[in-house]
């Protein structure tokens, strides 16, 4: 079984701290000083807020070797505080879940040992139905990651559905979205995983999650300067789900 975490700042690569260390220490001193702030938790999270990374990530014209998960999450946190959410668990949890998504495999099939496409609501929905508790919860959260991911990051996809084919509207992905976190949060694996704060967060904020997530948007098609495997990853990702949608 496999469910997102906020695990991003707890598995950055070699490649992201030498990245943070060209960024914010120049000098040798300032780079050992750097690496023991970076082995500790709170101090590693103020590292990991500093504008200049930010910055870096949003204006870089060179390639950066930088992972997924340094990336979202840098990008996640500072939307997130834009919109006045300062939860750092919250922004690793997304970032995490962009990063999970940013997988055709994960996307496309949340239950790796089982036949399942979900690639509308009501499959999964439907799939609901017929699973047992376990799984039902690794759907659960599925669902409401998905409605999040589809309603954040291409609400205006969505909007060209309502008015060329009636198709539901960002009010009933933020209803499905709500239920989805509420049930997940209220199950006792959300409470082993330590996701039960999380979920309940997501359910009462959806709306200013999503919209945050909306001002992330703009940042993802602008891809000049990332590793090319990220690059590539993130282009891919952005025509899949404008094709999807278009259906």
């Amino acid at each position: 079984m496999h469910v997102v975490q906020p695990c991003c700042r707890a598995r950055l690569t070699a490649e992201d701290l030498e990245l943070v260390r060209s960024v914010l220490a120049t000098e040798e001193k300032q780079r050992q000083n750097l690496d023991r702030l970076l082995t500790e938790e709170e101090t590693r999270d103020l590292v990991l807020d500093h504008p200049a990374l930010v910055r870096t990530l949003l204006e870089a014209r060179t390639c950066l070797p930088v992972s997924t998960r340094l990336y979202f999450y840098v990008l996640v946190r500072h939307v997130l505080l834009q919109g006045g959410l300062d939860d750092r668990s919250l922004a690793d949890y997304l970032a995490e879940m962009l990063a999970e998504f940013a997988r055709i495999e994960r996307w496309r099939r949340p239950l790796p040992d089982r036949d399942l496409g979900v690639d509308y609501l009501y499959e999964i929905l439907a799939a609901l139905r017929e699973v047992d508790d376990v799984t039902g919860f690794v759907l659960r959260t599925h669902l409401a990651n998905h409605t999040l991911f589809l309603s954040g990051l291409f609400a205006s996809y969505l909007e060209r559905r309502v008015q060329r084919k009636g198709a539901p509207g960002l009010h009933y992905y933020e209803a499905v979205g709500r239920a989805s976190y509420r049930a997940a949060r209220d199950h006792r694996l959300a409470r082993h995983y330590g996701l039960t704060e999380i979920f309940d967060t997501l359910a009462e904020r959806f709306a200013e999650v999503r919209q945050a997530l909306g001002e992330l948007a703009d940042r993802l098609l602008a891809l000049e300067g990332l590793d090319p495997q990220l690059e590539t990853a993130l282009r891919q990702w952005t025509r899949r789900e404008g094709d999807t949608l278009s259906n």
